[in-house]
């Protein structure tokens, strides 16, 4: 396939950090690709929450499968507009591997304990993974991967943490935009977890199907399942007005994203960079969603089952947290080692319990602090 005139090219990749010869038989994107894939920090999203602990069942998403269901729709739809499919899938597996145990909800809690010592946001510790933590390499920390992965795993960024990010930063100092490949992992991500949100929801019994229906975009694609299937048992059914409603969303994705690029017509990379967000969805769809969001966050989200286990959640990050700021001999070595100057203590900490998955951070916990919490947590 000959891909458009305002793809990534390999060819014209910006390059890595520390150059590096070529790799047989792998473009630079799919090498990226692969030193995700290969890298710890990938491994862990196994044991990572999407909405639910990792205990609450086998067949709920993790933020490893989660990665996984993105990268498949970001290439279909890369492979439409026809842009750089690697490059797509490789940001998109990369995009949560600075994700903390426990969801939302860990990351809110590092991100408090860690107030008065940068902050903590989960989409710079990608970047921070990336760059730094992942240490695989002899002549290098990190993965060493492409500017234009970098790009696309940095997906927003304030002002104050841009200047410190030299050329990474300058498309935010600038407000322009990233690579078409960038902004089709963004929007997979938003259809990946609409879809699965809901399949899990309902799965869990916290989310009623009559609730979901009554959202005028469900309720349609409800309607195709039943008058095509009219005998279908209702788990069945569910599962393909979800097929249907993904479709959509992903239809819609690449027919608004055309538009957009008939209008703005960018022959380039950085043209596509100067003009307007192009990946979108039409503004039919988009006030669609708009409920159907409301009803994920007050019924799934902030149900009293997901708020109880997410504010125990909250208490273990924060109390890691303390405990390794007053005794770093308590992390291994090679941590405790970087808890050294001005700030390192802390953000070293920020980032050994970000790397944990939900299981580890509950052994270390109960480890500390004896085995209420972690019970608590892991009781249905």
């Amino acid at each position: 396939m000959a891909l458009a005139p305002f793809a990534a090219r390999p060819a014209n990749t910006k390059g890595r950090a520390i150059p590096e010869p070529p790799s047989p038989g792998r473009s630079v994107y799919q090498r990226d690709r692969d030193r995700v894939v290969h890298s710890t920090a990938f491994r862990r999203l196994e044991y990572k929450t999407q909405v639910f602990l990792n205990h609450e069942g086998d067949h709920f998403r993790t933020r490893l499968t989660h990665s996984i269901e993105v990268a498949q729709l970001a290439r279909r739809v890369a492979r439409m507009l026809r842009v750089e499919e690697d490059l797509t899938e490789a940001i998109s597996l990369a995009h949560d591997l600075g994700h903390t145990p426990f969801g939302h909800a860990g990351q809110d809690a590092l991100n408090h304990c860690m107030k008065q010592h940068g902050g903590f946001e989960h989409n710079l510790q990608s970047l921070r993974v990336v760059t730094l933590l992942e240490q695989r390499y002899p002549a290098w920390d990190g993965l060493n991967l492409s500017f234009e992965t970098l790009e696309g795993i940095l997906k927003h960024c304030s002002i104050r943490n841009a200047r410190k990010l030299g050329v990474l930063g300058e498309r935010f100092i600038a407000r322009q935009q990233p690579g078409l490949e960038a902004q089709i992992a963004n929007l997979a991500d938003q259809v990946a977890y609409t879809g699965h949100d809901i399949d899990d929801g309902l799965r869990s019994g916290l989310l009623e199907l009559d609730a979901v229906l009554r959202i005028p975009l469900v309720a349609e694609h409800w309607a195709e399942v039943r008058k095509q299937f009219a005998q279908l048992d209702e788990r069945r059914a569910s599962l393909q007005m979800l097929r249907h409603l993904v479709d959509t969303l992903v239809r819609d994705m690449v027919h608004t994203t055309r538009e957009r690029l008939s209008t703005h017509m960018p022959a380039s990379v950085d043209e596509v960079r100067r003009a307007p967000p192009l990946v979108g969805f039409s503004p039919a769809i988009e006030q669609g969603l708009k409920p159907l969001r409301s009803l994920l966050f007050k019924r799934l989200y902030r149900h009293p089952r997901v708020v109880e286990q997410m504010q125990a959640a909250q208490r273990v990050i924060a109390e890691l947290f303390d405990a390794y700021c007053a005794e770093p001999a308590q992390m291994p070595e090679q941590h405790s080692l970087r808890a050294r100057g001005v700030d390192a203590l802390q953000r070293t900490v920020a980032d050994y319990i970000a790397g944990m998955t939900d299981r580890y951070a509950l052994r270390e916990h109960e480890r500390l602090f004896g085995p209420q919490v972690a019970q608590a947590l892991t009781m249905r």
